[in-house]
């Protein structure tokens, strides 16, 4: 790719290049959308769009269900300059409100039959949808916009510390970065085949999205449906020939859980990517006895506000040589730098990570305050502009120079005067035989009491005081939890990861 600074003028010469190789694979259907037609039908929507009055800088949602014109869609905003914000169609209209008056769209696109909250939509001011499913059959597309590589292209949502949603913005040049380094770091070429198996309003879909269509290879959609099914996700990826995977670790466990992967299976994989959260040992164990010999186990690491990933580590062997941790986060991409923010005196190598290089996100959309909060100035000096990343994340470095987590900031509890991170119990019980996954939460009790609560979800065979004995000696005295409740499966987010606050609500259940 010679020297580009917008997605859109990247994307034309992956065409010109690829012109009929396949973007887009449904092996279910047997539908191929190659890269010509993704483009063309990508110029049809940047044709409307543009007749609608859409302009440069300007937002628009996109309702998405994963359809060619939904990916066609975000390559027109791309393409025209124009921010484009994936939303979740099962979210409820309030949290959706709440978003839509944070970015204040020029035009909502839908993909779905029928338009999500339409009648609020209307009432909200947004009754002029753009139907995908209605597109004119032709329609000239406008000129490629003119914008820098600082221009945003699009604004990824996530839960907020307030309640209120934060969109994390990143820009043309963010992500020409991320797919660079990813095109090196997993050695993705125009021949592999890579799953998007993430929800799109997702971060990890990021990886899915860019690192195929700009790289020339090729993209297996997977829809909700498919994903719960676990058998039938594993056959839409064998039978797609899929040669990279990435997801949350969680439904990889579900997967191991429910006996859906075989060492057969996976055929043609050569790059298992996850991320997003600890990975429970023994079941990271176990894909890596079926899958390790042929295909690469990647553990990474990334803030959405940093363009996805930024670190990635491959397993070895030697990684199960301890089972109660969670896997190296390794070595940060090549074009980062970062700061370890110490949390203890005399103590530098542990501490909050503050992340610095060129895929540093913008800040969040229309929300100045918590962008000064979360994004500032390199603590180690003041002599120049130095803008990074807080993460929030803790991590400890060690004599290799690896980064390892160490569990969230605002997630750390004190109780009976100790400094108690929860996930580091989480990674106890997970490292017990019998154990598929553990969600822990702290209970406040009022006088500056609480307890620890566990939720595990264990073998049949498997009694909660026996888990209490195993893990008291894994843990101090202090971080062993009052309680053991026993719960299979844990509650999970849309996004597969445990929900916490539906622990919380159990913990008044008998």
């Amino acid at each position: 790719m010679s020297y580009v600074t917008t997605l859109g003028t990247a994307f034309r010469e992956i065409v010109a290049r690829h012109a009929e190789r396949p973007a887009l694979l449904y092996p279910e259907t047997g539908e191929r959308v190659s890269y010509a037609e993704l483009n063309r039908l990508a110029d049809r929507i940047a044709a409307v769009l543009h007749t609608q009055g859409v302009r440069p800088g300007e937002v628009v949602v996109l309702f998405h269900d994963k359809s060619p014109a939904a990916y066609a869609a975000m390559l027109a905003c791309l393409r025209m300059g124009i921010i484009y914000v994936n939303l979740d169609p099962d979210s409820p209209w309030e949290r959706l409100a709440r978003i839509l008056g944070t970015c204040r769209p020029r035009r909502v696109v839908n993909a779905f039959a029928a338009v999500p909250f339409a009648s609020e939509l209307a009432a909200a001011g947004h009754d002029e949808v753009l139907h995908l499913r209605a597109l004119p059959d032709e329609g000239e597309a406008p000129p490629d916009a003119r914008f820098s590589g600082s221009h945003p292209a699009y604004i990824m949502f996530t839960s907020g510390s307030t309640g209120m949603p934060k969109g994390a913005v990143m820009s043309h040049a963010n992500l020409l970065g991320f797919i660079a380094w990813a095109q090196n770091r997993f050695g993705i070429v125009p021949d592999d085949v890579l799953t998007n198996v993430n929800p799109i309003y997702f971060d990890n879909s990021v990886f899915d999205f860019y690192s195929a269509l700009f790289s020339g290879a090729a993209l297996v959609p997977a829809t909700a449906e498919q994903v719960r099914d676990t058998r039938r996700l594993v056959r839409l990826v064998n039978a797609a020939g899929c040669t990279i995977w990435f997801s949350v670790p969680s439904l990889l466990v579900y997967l191991l859980t429910t006996r859906a992967l075989a060492a057969s299976d996976f055929p043609a994989m050569r790059k298992i990517v996850f991320g997003g959260e600890g990975f429970p040992k023994s079941k990271l164990r176990q894909l890596y006895e079926l899958f390790g010999a042929r295909a690469g186990l990647e553990n990474v690491y990334g803030p959405t506000e940093c363009t996805c990933i930024c670190s990635a580590h491959t397993l070895r062997a030697a990684d199960f040589d301890d089972m109660q941790t969670l896997a190296p986060l390794g070595l940060l991409a090549e074009n980062f730098d970062y700061e370890i923010l110490p949390q203890e005196a005399g103590n530098p190598d542990f501490g909050e990570l503050f992340l610095r290089g060129p895929q540093v996100g913008l800040g969040y959309y229309n929300d100045p305050e918590r962008t000064a909060r979360s994004f500032g100035q390199n603590p180690r000096h003041a002599h120049y502009a130095d803008i990074g990343y807080r993460t929030g994340d803790l991590v400890q470095r060690d004599a290799n120079g690896w980064l390892h987590f160490r569990g969230r900031a605002d997630y750390q509890i004190k109780h009976m005067g100790y400094r108690i991170e929860l996930e580091e119990i989480e990674a106890a019980f997970n490292s017990l035989p019998g154990v598929k996954e553990c969600g822990v939460i702290y209970q406040g009790l009022g006088d500056g009491l609480g307890q620890i609560i566990a939720f595990v979800a264990a073998a049949s065979d498997t009694a909660a005081e026996a888990l209490l004995r195993q893990v008291a000696t894994i843990l101090p005295p202090y971080m062993v939890p009052r309680q053991v409740r026993l719960l299979d499966p844990l509650p999970k987010n849309a996004n597969g990861k445990i929900d916490r606050p539906a622990l919380h609500g159990m913990v008044g259940l008998s």
